[in-house]
């Protein structure tokens, strides 16, 4: 058996990571070229950003905590966490609020949202990422497909969450396995697709509902949803479920929003666009 077949060395025949450029390595055999922001909104998290920060991997570009207004001491203990941590003050109210202030404030590629509650784990990001740079336009988690799940799935959370988002699939013709989970991502280019205006915790159907209007590529990644650590939510099942079904039968009065091709995209349809026009000529 040569060296490179061997259990010893399984990736003695890989090549090398690509040295110099912009090239970001995430393990010893791969690396992406494209930036990653993750969002991180916030209200009185101090106890949980400690387990949060400690799962981030080293090699994203920016970490973006949004503040909604907390009453701790949440900025001082991010800030101590994580130098150069990027802090916006929310100007408005509510975690859709927060996470359009955040998204607008992001200079990477990729934009990754996770919780601060400590009920994502920030070691699945590579996973979101992955889709993205395979070919997906919007990375969504679903705690329903093999791999995923969930410890903190009330029975009146999980029959909520089915039965929205069997409605959703029936009016927009989706396949999505979950709707109500804040573990997303997607390239920085479509947030004008998204187009995020709303307060509160309907911006995950919100974004599910009009990444599929507009076409954009949508892949499920799996994602284990754990227990808050500390605190409470701030969520309510009832009322923000109301939310939610107001939001999906509201998007289907409104146009839906074509996506916007990146720069590549553009010149070599340009470059298309001249070489027939010359053709023609």
């Amino acid at each position: 058996m040569s060296p490179e077949h061997s259990a010893a060395s399984p990736f003695a025949a890989l090549r090398p990571l690509p040295t110099g450029g912009r090239f970001t390595p995430l393990g010893p055999h791969l690396a992406i070229a494209p930036t990653v922001s993750v969002v991180v909104p916030a209200m009185n998290e101090a106890e949980n950003l400690p387990h949060v920060f400690a799962t981030l991997p080293s090699w994203i570009h920016e970490v973006v905590l949004v503040d909604g207004h907390s009453t701790d001491d949440t900025i001082a203990v991010a800030r101590r966490l994580r130098p150069g941590l990027r802090v916006i003050r929310q100007r408005g109210r509510g975690k859709g609020n927060a996470l359009a202030e955040g998204f607008a404030a992001c200079t990477g590629e990729i934009i990754v949202m996770i919780d601060a509650d400590g009920s994502t784990d920030g070691r699945e990001i590579i996973q979101f990422v992955s889709a993205l740079v395979s070919g997906a336009d919007f990375a969504k988690g679903s705690r329903y497909i093999p791999g995923g799940g969930s410890d903190d799935l009330t029975f009146t959370r999980r029959l909520g969450n089915t039965l929205l988002r069997r409605l959703v699939n029936r009016i927009y013709r989706t396949r999505y396995t979950d709707l109500c989970y804040g573990y997303n991502a997607f390239w920085a280019r479509h947030l004008p697709t998204l187009d995020l205006d709303c307060e509160g915790f309907e911006v995950e159907t919100l974004m599910n509902i009009r990444a599929a209007r507009a076409g954009l590529r949508v892949h499920e990644v799996p994602s284990h949803e754990r227990c808050r650590l500390h605190g409470e939510s701030n969520l309510n099942a009832v009322r923000d479920g109301l939310r939610v079904l107001r939001t999906i039968l509201r998007e289907r009065r409104r146009p839906a929003v074509r996506p916007h091709a990146p720069a590549h995209a553009k010149a070599a349809g340009q470059t298309a666009n001249q070489a027939a026009n010359q053709g023609a000529a």
